[in-house]
């Protein structure tokens, strides 16, 4: 039993702690505190100024969470999380945004 009466912390703090610090970079660096994403630099190239922002993960399900973490990105690093540890995430972000998310039901 992974997460009973007897746990050192809940599922909650659980994904918290791993949102906050996966393997050494924070999630929200990119997605933002809440999930919503963010810009994470600005630069310049032949096109002019560009941005590059963290996507809003905030309606993602989990098959498309787990998917994206532990798929190869050219920006996102990989963080070799178990599906569990990323059920914990999703988890979070869903219980963290629930007003966000009620308004498109």
């Amino acid at each position: 039993m992974l997460w009973g009466q007897e746990d050192f912390i809940s599922h909650y703090e659980y994904g918290e702690m791993l949102y906050a610090n996966p393997r050494g970079v924070s999630c929200s660096q990119c997605h933002g505190k809440n999930g919503e994403g963010q810009m994470i630099v600005e630069y310049r190239d032949i096109q002019g100024k560009q941005v590059l922002r963290g996507s809003d993960i905030r309606r993602d399900s989990l098959a498309v969470m787990i998917n994206a973490v532990n798929s190869y990105h050219e920006v996102m690093p990989r963080y070799y999380l178990t599906d569990e540890e990323v059920e914990a995430i999703y988890d979070y972000i869903k219980i963290k945004n629930q007003e966000y998310l009620l308004s498109f039901d």
